[in-house]
């Protein structure tokens, strides 16, 4: 899992509120076991019609965000079923980053677990971060470790986040890899109980 400390991208507003993970990545498309592969069916029935051409009319096929890597969208994001799914979609597509003043509990946790930073800000923060993305190029400035954004325009936020997770995202660990760095501990108990003491 990559680290964050600071990061900058382009944002792309999604300016809807209870997106729902099956609008993330419909349920035909949850075939693989692999967490790679996922990007590509993204919003799949709002970015492309019945015969898969993109619908100009989605924000995402617009040519100003295709290199978005900070998404930012209503309220309630992540909703519906607790599929993991979902933020392999997102980060396989390339969003690192991801603004919404709330989002589902399950949701919000399979990001931070796979490396995504789901940061909940105001609703009048979120509103004015989609107006400013809608100029071409808009970017924001994360600093995870000071806990704050900001832009070139004079747009500045803090934000909350569990001690926990802001360690596991600063370090670019997963569970496992904080499994393994109490290996030698959990030898020595194996080794314990192997012998008996």
């Amino acid at each position: 899992m990559k680290a964050i400390n600071t990061f900058n991208g382009i944002v792309c507003p999604l300016n809807r509120a209870n997106v729902d993970t099956d609008q993330i990545i419909p349920k035909q498309f949850l075939k693989r076991i692999e967490r790679q592969g996922f990007g590509q069916f993204l919003f799949h029935h709002w970015r492309f019609d019945d015969d898969g051409n993109k619908r100009e009319d989605f924000v995402m096929n617009q040519m100003q965000y295709e290199q978005a890597e900070i998404l930012v969208s209503g309220e309630n994001f992540g909703c519906g079923s607790s599929r993991e799914h979902a933020p392999w979609a997102l980060l396989d597509y390339g969003f690192r980053i991801i603004i919404a003043p709330s989002f589902a509990d399950i949701f919000y946790n399979n990001c931070v677990k796979n490396g995504i930073l789901a940061i909940r800000l105001t609703e009048d923060e979120v509103n004015a971060v989609m107006e400013k993305a809608k100029e071409p190029g808009y970017r924001l400035f994360v600093n995870l470790k000071e806990q704050d954004i900001t832009d070139r325009k004079g747009f500045s936020a803090s934000f909350d986040i569990d001690p926990y997770w802001k360690e596991m995202l600063l370090n670019g660990w997963d569970e496992i890899a904080v499994t393994l760095n109490h290996e030698d501990e959990i030898s020595s108990y194996e080794n314990k109980i192997a012998a008996g003491k």
